[in-house]
């Protein structure tokens, strides 16, 4: 197991962190106070390639990106704006994956083309009110009717809402077998009786669209069906499990350039006539938080490697994602603490990582919700089932 960049992905490397410099650092700032991302940033990503970064070059034109240089992209963008990553990460990771992996050739035709040149963004909605951890509560409904099925429910927590022209929807089919009874669905934007809720305002992550969703009756065709009914919870987990390498990606690119600004600021900080990176505390915190993330870098990278290599994930996933969100929280923490009273204030970037590096043991299960995937792997050939 060797996580030497190839020459291919350290070109990649540079291409992302380039671009993350001249158009994403300009409008972090911009995103996060008026909530929203520019319009021309996500049309300049799609015009890099990175909003078909996991779709095969042929026959629709993605980039085809390896799962580690996926990460380098969302670890680059998450430098300097976790919103942008958490944007492009939703669409690619849930959204156009899902269908490349589930869906009929017909949906496949009529909705990846669009998803690769940013004309249609993605979105997945699978949390309902009653049904956070738990996703077998689901109260959503979808019946079949002749040509195809009818949808009724609403979500929340549905990233991209706002801006999506396609969500994964996730219903009961038969509503008596519980998760077995779990059905996934393309469902596009423009299908009648489809509503989107308002923005739900958010301690970080302000620049993205993070909505409630309202779905009466919306009838989609047969073949918008995602994998076959009764399949849906399978495909919710292993979506989670490639997304939450995703969300690993974005809490060490967060964390990374939090540590950086950090450093920096402590070299340049003056205080009892010497700079405060000279005092022994400063230093405690910069090697400990410079450790965490390399801890972290490495269970991110060997879980990316894995599904690389066609391996299973789902422990290494969870583990990754447990570790890099708990350690994003822990290092902006201390860059807030290096930077004293202005870590505090608006006026400097530090404190927008800090919040949004909190977000990240919520989304796509919370630390809690991985303490359970990674126990009940260890558990399961001692014959004992670990419950939530």
């Amino acid at each position: 197991m060797d996580f030497t960049l190839t020459p291919e992905q350290q070109m990649f490397r540079d291409m992302f962190r380039d671009f993350a410099a001249k158009e994403v650092a300009k409008v972090a700032d911009q995103a996060d106070k008026q909530e929203a991302l520019p319009p021309k940033l996500l049309k300049r990503a799609a015009a890099q390639g990175f909003l078909g970064a996991v779709a095969p070059e042929e026959p629709y034109g993605g980039a085809g990106l390896d799962t580690i240089s996926y990460t380098l992209l969302l670890q680059a963008l998450a430098g300097e704006c976790a919103s942008t990553a958490l944007t492009i990460h939703v669409h690619n990771s849930l959204a156009l994956r899902t269908i490349l992996r589930q869906g009929s050739p017909a949906l496949k035709e009529a909705l990846v083309p669009e998803m690769v040149t940013g004309e249609r963004l993605g979105a997945f909605a699978l949390t309902e009110a009653g049904a956070g951890s738990d996703p077998t509560r689901l109260r959503t409904v979808a019946a079949q009717v002749d040509g195809g099925w009818t949808i009724s429910g609403a979500k929340t927590w549905v990233s991209n809402g706002g801006l999506a022209g396609v969500y994964i929807v996730f219903a009961l089919t038969d509503p008596p077998a519980g998760a077995r009874g779990m059905t996934a669905f393309a469902v596009p934007a423009e299908t009648p009786g489809l509503t989107v809720g308002g923005r739900q305002k958010t301690l970080g992550l302000r620049g993205a669209n993070i909505t409630r969703l309202y779905l009466e009756d919306c009838r989609v065709p047969a073949e918008n069906l995602l994998g076959a009914p009764g399949q849906g919870y399978r495909i919710a987990l292993e979506t989670l499990d490639f997304g939450r390498i995703g969300v690993s990606a974005i809490a060490v690119g967060g964390a990374e350039h939090a540590l950086e600004v950090a450093a920096r600021y402590a070299s340049e900080r003056v205080q009892f006539g010497a700079p405060i990176a000279q005092k022994q505390a400063i230093q405690a915190y910069l090697a400990d938080a410079a450790t965490q993330l390399a801890a972290a870098e490495c269970l991110m990278r060997r879980a990316a490697w894995l599904v690389d290599q066609g391996k299973p994930v789902t422990r290494e996933a969870a583990m990754a994602k447990l570790f890099c969100s708990r350690m994003a929280a822990d290092v902006t923490d201390q860059a807030v603490q290096i930077h004293g009273g202005i870590g505090f204030m608006q006026d400097y970037p530090v404190e927008r990582y800090y919040r949004d590096a909190r977000a990240l043991e919520l989304v796509e299960g919370t630390t809690q919700i991985q303490q359970v995937i990674i126990a009940e792997d260890m558990l399961a050939g001692y014959g004992i089932k670990v419950k939530p």
